[in-house]
């Protein structure tokens, strides 16, 4: 009977301790709230590529909760790492793509690199600025002004990628990058979309 008492005096303090903090004790967060995922969902109705927008973001539910200016700086995040990762595959296969005769096509590959070099450069300036949203660097009306200008320019370069492809011939090589780069600029559209939303309120 003593044993039994210890058991049952030990699970509750386990489950004291799981409720209290549950990363205390090496668990993982708790689920997001059916309240932030609904947020973040009816968040994403305003992009051009809803699904897609709460699939990349709804696993961020716990730290936007209802925020809108935490939301599009998430989703700016998500495009940033986005960004990046493509920057390092054109680059890579620019390094190493056998183009034969066919000039174009590394002519192509090398104005994708720095297109998306710079992308990532104004991606991570409009993060940077998110960050310090409210902080008296600025009103955040001027401040959401910078972020649109860099996420419309970020989403220019990346548009100038695929662009460049259009008189490169049909192949492996154009496919791949042109259907990655899509990928990238639907991502990098809900973000704006999002900052443009903040920046409405702001004003």
């Amino acid at each position: 009977m003593e044993n039994l008492l210890s058991l049952t005096s030990f699970s509750l303090l386990i489950s004291f301790l799981l409720l209290r903090s549950p990363s205390a004790v090496g668990f993982p967060a708790p689920a997001p709230s059916n309240n932030d995922s609904d947020f973040i969902r009816t968040s994403c109705g305003t992009t051009l590529y809803p699904e897609l927008c709460y699939t990349s973001l709804s696993r961020y539910a716990n730290a936007v909760q209802s925020s809108p200016a935490q939301l599009a700086k998430v989703a700016i995040g998500v495009s940033l790492s986005n960004a990046k990762r493509m920057a390092a595959y054109v680059s890579n296969l620019s390094r190493h793509a056998d183009y034969g005769s066919d000039h174009r096509s590394a002519a192509a590959l090398h104005d994708c690199f720095s297109n998306f070099d710079d992308a990532v450069d104004q991606i991570r300036d409009s993060l940077s600025q998110m960050k310090t949203l409210g902080s008296g660097q600025g009103s955040v009306r001027f401040q959401m002004s910078n972020v649109q200008t860099w996420m419309s320019a970020a989403l220019t370069d990346q548009e100038t990628c695929t662009d460049g492809f259009q008189d490169v011939p049909d192949g492996t090589v154009k496919s791949e990058v042109v259907k990655r780069s899509e990928k990238v600029k639907k991502v990098t559209s809900n973000a704006l979309a999002l900052v443009n939303c903040v920046a409405e309120k702001s004003g």
